[in-house]
């Protein structure tokens, strides 16, 4: 178990944020986070983020192309959940912009109405309107535009 107070010097919390940063992409707000859990002092914690950045470390660009990839490509999130969640962890609109970049418009189209499509299978509710209000509700949910939405809502409406 941790101790309440335990310090470290410099360079073990240097260590510990690198491997903390090796282990995974990390936006600058979380590496913040942590030293400050290591009970570090604010100028420590200048000198270890200066050097995280200077050695490649810490890559907010890249932190951001990882996170849009991944929150897509795994947990289906269309972009304006990705936007909101990158924007929550203080991303710059720059790298929010070239993480939206990361995805390719036909394989997002293609990933909308494959979700669109499967929840809908899946769906128990016998209550048509019902059924549409609950599917359209959870594709807003994920993040993806209404416009897309409410044009899937109409083509199952003929379909």
């Amino acid at each position: 178990m941790n101790e309440p107070y335990k310090s470290y010097s410099v360079e073990e919390a240097t260590r510990k944020a690198e491997y903390y940063c090796a282990y995974q992409d990390r936006c600058h707000e979380e590496v913040l986070a942590k030293l400050k859990s290591l009970n570090m002092i604010p100028q420590a914690i200048d000198v270890i983020m200066a050097h995280l950045i200077e050695h490649n470390f810490l890559n907010e660009e890249r932190f951001a192309c990882s996170f849009a990839r991944g929150k897509f490509r795994i947990k289906h999130w269309g972009k304006r959940r990705i936007v909101n969640e990158l924007k929550a962890k203080g991303i710059s609109k720059y790298n929010v912009d070239r993480a939206l970049k990361e995805i390719g418009e036909d394989e997002y189209l293609e990933s909308f109405h494959a979700l669109a499509e499967h929840q809908w299978d899946v769906m128990m509710e016998r209550n048509i309107l019902k059924k549409k209000k609950k599917l359209s509700d959870y594709l807003l949910r994920k993040g993806f535009e209404s416009n897309l939405v409410y044009d899937k809502m109409s083509v199952i409406d003929k379909g």
